[in-house]
């Protein structure tokens, strides 16, 4: 196998282990695949010329010390390992399927002189045990490319991109773009969109969304459009007029819920059998969804009372005030005179007090009368400076034509990018 600058030299072969726990273990015993590499190689920046080194994923429950005691680890250094991890890295924390490597001297004992356990896709923990026992933490070069995606969608956002294989992430980070711009509760089929983004890649791999640098959505015959700009020091989208595409609120407190029941001068109620108000809108989510606030503010109460169970109200300005029912719980930290961002978790979707099922009854009033929040104007953040706006424009219309430029068609050969029916992705040189 010849490498960039170096030449790798792999004896492969494999054998069987357990680690005697249970009975279960005993049975499901794991065929590992060891590589003995040589000649200038190294792994998570740690040489490993003429090394073993063990590639294998956490076991349920496994702990650190089954890991290292069949590998000529004494307890007495896996204690100082554990010690010294603390302000580190929890090594209870070892998650179920997480990749680990053993870099071990080639020799019948096969010891190891430092495990690497990987955290997420770019970062990692070193447990050291050459020489002095040390612990730290790294990360994998992370690379970022340039790409670029058009769907049309069949039932929701989130479910095109993942039935095709594209990230989850890339189908939040657009949801919040236009957020304030498309009820993303409404989606419609035909729906479709084009995005110009950055992925960031570890080993050809992707592990993120760097940023999204342009979009375009069009929803029930309306087109919307993103553009990525830095004004001063702060960043954020705008339209094709320089408005900003944030608003003083977020359409909605939940991320990919559905509306239950809609705010009504008159409901018939489920659990009280009678016909009453219904003055605020119910989402219906899985108990634990995060609630957010939709807007900067105060908290006014958090607490429990017998109909609302537990809930939050946060006051934005001498105007607005929202609240939000039924949680589960309630945010760690989220008590009457803290301050909260838009977006931030204030509690989590539950069904305490008068509730049928797991949902968020979101209240909103202004000028302190119950209003429904889907009919109101809301106002939008600064749009961009008169003195940036000849930079803006360009900037604009640069994107745009990159954007007018993809098409929703399937017109380039296979061979040249990663295509499948309803989406398709490819990567884009930074020169365009």
């Amino acid at each position: 196998m010849i490498g960039a600058g170096f030449t790798l030299f792999y004896r492969h072969y494999e054998y069987q282990t357990d680690f005697h726990t249970n009975s279960k273990e005993l049975t499901d015993s794991l065929s590992l695949t060891i590589d003995t590499i040589a000649y200038e190689q190294k792994l998570y920046e740690l040489p490993v010329e003429d090394k073993i080194v063990i590639t294998d994923k956490i076991k349920p429950n496994q702990r650190l010390s089954e890991i290292l005691l069949p590998h000529n680890i004494e307890y007495k250094y896996i204690h100082e390992l554990a010690e010294k991890s603390k302000t580190v890295f929890d090594v209870r924390k070892l998650a179920f399927n997480h990749q680990y490597t053993l870099i071990c001297k080639e020799d019948s004992l096969q010891t190891v002189e430092q495990m690497i356990y990987e955290i997420d896709p770019v970062d990692y923990v070193v447990f050291n045990l050459k020489d002095s026992v040390s612990v730290y933490r790294g990360a994998k070069p992370v690379e970022i490319v340039e790409k670029h995606l058009t769907g049309t969608i069949d039932y929701s956002l989130y479910q095109t991109m993942m039935d095709e294989g594209a990230s989850p992430l890339l189908s939040h980070e657009l949801s919040e773009i236009f957020a304030w711009q498309v009820d993303f509760f409404h989606i419609q089929k035909g729906d479709r969109f084009k995005i110009i983004y950055q992925e960031k890649q570890v080993d050809g791999h992707p592990v993120g969304i760097a940023n999204i640098d342009g979009a375009y959505f069009q929803h029930a015959g309306n087109d919307y459009w993103a553009v990525f700009y830095q004004q001063g020091e702060k960043d954020s989208y705008f339209d094709e007029e320089g408005n900003s595409l944030r608003k003083a609120f977020l359409k909605a407190p939940l991320k990919y819920s559905r509306i239950s029941s809609s705010f009504s001068r008159r409901r018939f109620h489920p659990v009280q059998k009678r016909w009453k108000s219904h003055l605020g809108t119910d989402y219906a989510a899985p108990t634990g969804t995060p609630i957010m606030s939709v807007g900067d503010g105060v908290i006014q109460e958090a607490q429990y009372k017998r109909y609302n169970g537990n809930y939050v109200k946060v006051r934005h300005n001498g105007t607005f005030t929202t609240q939000y029912l039924h949680m589960s719980k309630i945010a760690k930290g989220i008590r009457p005179g803290v301050r909260v961002k838009q977006g931030q978790v204030i509690g989590y979707v539950g069904s305490t007090g008068l509730a049928t099922g797991p949902h968020c009854c979101f209240r909103f009033w202004k000028n302190g009368q119950q209003v429904d929040p889907r009919r109101q104007k809301i106002p939008s953040a600064k749009p961009i400076d008169k003195s940036e706006k000849e930079n803006y424009f360009a900037a604009r219309d640069a994107m745009m034509a990159r954007l007018n430029a993809l098409s929703f068609q399937h017109h380039l050969p296979k061979n040249l990018f990663e295509e499948v029916e309803g989406i398709c992705i490819e990567e884009l040189p930074y020169n365009l």
